[in-house]
């Protein structure tokens, strides 16, 4: 049996059909039962003393196609197997499935019709059942990790992984979509085990999405994880992703909260225009690591001149300008430049970088004079203000997380 948990999911859904119910693994190993027995038939007693569904049983099972259900399977009366009829109701977790819920008919029932009414009723539980399986070892399954190679296959632009997700069922018909990139920021440069960082970010986005309809598949790797989305997510869901996301990363690493990022590509109609998305994402993320003013949440048509930097691909070049290398050569203590790129972000608000940086006004006028003086012109003024806001931002693109 499983720990208390899932047992009192169980029987809190069996409670609520008034139906007996069986919970067992995808190899068809019993994890857990209630203790309704109303209409207990000859398969289920079995099933409850062997903890194990017989090969006869098994195979009826295979025939109605619940290996790859996303929806409830009806399964009707076997008198040869002496079993009544059924629904079995996969328990998946963003594309990959974590066990079967099986719900008997009673006696007196000849269709499934009332069952499937009810279902509806208990999705919020059959959800929280299927994140508590998640506890187990479902994320680090061979069934799971050969999904999201495929997935993240297609995300590097492979020709056969995106051929094989295109056949996956539950993406059919849920274009536009649209790809996140999840990234927990920290102070090492690399994951000190990526297997370990890999799994925590795997499970993270699985314990994040449980019950986010809108999310259709996640896949860790050792650095992000990535979602694959319907087009028509709200921002209040990404920022509950956003949140959840960030306290399971907060829990299994034991870390503070506030660290994680959420980038967002444009959508898109075509599979095959799936690495632009991933990398639009992976681009997001990275721009508002390096740049608070963007936020928490960053769409990639957000990040202006970002987008320029990020074509420059990892070898851009580190030529500087003339003025920005006169200005940083006499900027020792971070006076300058900091004012500097404030006023470009505030659109010239004086008033503003002030108030941010708890200085006061004559201040501010005072560096905006001592680098007039260094370059010769005006910062303020046309070229000189795009050369040096680019500058800038070129410097903190330098700094990105390489993810």
């Amino acid at each position: 049996m499983q720990p208390d948990g899932v047992d009192a999911a169980v029987e809190s859904i069996a409670a609520r059909l008034n139906r007996g119910l069986s919970l067992e693994d995808l190899d068809g190993v019993l994890l857990a039962y209630s203790s309704h027995q109303s209409a207990a038939d000859r398969v289920r007693v079995n099933f409850l003393l062997s903890k194990k569904v017989p090969a006869d049983v098994s195979q009826w099972q295979l025939q109605h196609g619940i290996s790859s259900a996303v929806r409830p399977v009806v399964l009707p009366a076997n008198p040869s197997l002496g079993m009544l009829g059924r629904v079995c109701v996969p328990l998946l977790v963003r594309g990959f499935r974590v066990g079967y819920l099986w719900v008997q008919q009673e006696a007196n029932e000849t269709t499934p019709e009332a069952i499937l009414d009810q279902l509806p009723d208990v999705r919020a539980d059959m959800d929280r059942l299927a994140s508590l399986l998640l506890e187990g070892n479902t994320a680090a399954s061979e069934h799971r990790r050969k999904r999201e190679s495929i997935f993240l296959a297609a995300c590097d632009g492979t020709e056969a992984g995106t051929d094989e997700l295109a056949g996956w069922p539950e993406l059919h018909n849920t274009a536009p979509w649209q790809v996140a990139v999840l990234y927990a920021q920290n102070d090492l440069p690399e994951p000190a085990d990526p297997h370990a960082s890999l799994l925590t970010h795997r499970t993270a986005a699985l314990q994040a999405t449980v019950g986010v309809r809108s999310v259709l598949f996640s896949a860790g790797t050792p650095a992000i994880a990535v979602l694959l989305l319907t087009g028509d997510v709200g921002g209040g869901e990404y920022a509950e992703i956003l949140r959840r996301y960030d306290q399971e990363q907060a829990k299994r690493e034991g870390g503070a909260v506030g660290r994680a990022l959420l980038g967002l590509s444009e959508r898109v109609l075509d599979l095959r225009e799936l690495p632009k998305a991933f990398s639009q994402a992976r681009h997001a993320v990275q721009a508002s690591a390096v740049d608070g003013g963007l936020g928490l949440i960053t769409e990639y048509r957000a990040t202006g001149c970002y987008q320029f930097l990020a074509a420059g691909g990892w070898q851009l070049t580190s030529a500087k300008s003339v003025h920005f290398a006169e200005i940083e050569e006499q900027d020792k203590n971070s006076e300058l430049l900091p004012v500097l790129e404030l006023l470009y972000d505030k659109n010239g608000s004086v008033q503003d970088v002030a108030a941010q940086l708890h200085l006061h006004r004559s201040s501010v006028y005072n560096r905006l004079a001592r680098i007039r003086s260094i370059i010769g012109a005006d910062p303020l003024n046309g070229h000189v203000r795009l050369e040096l806001h680019l500058a800038l931002k070129a410097r903190k693109w330098s700094r990105r997380p390489r993810i």
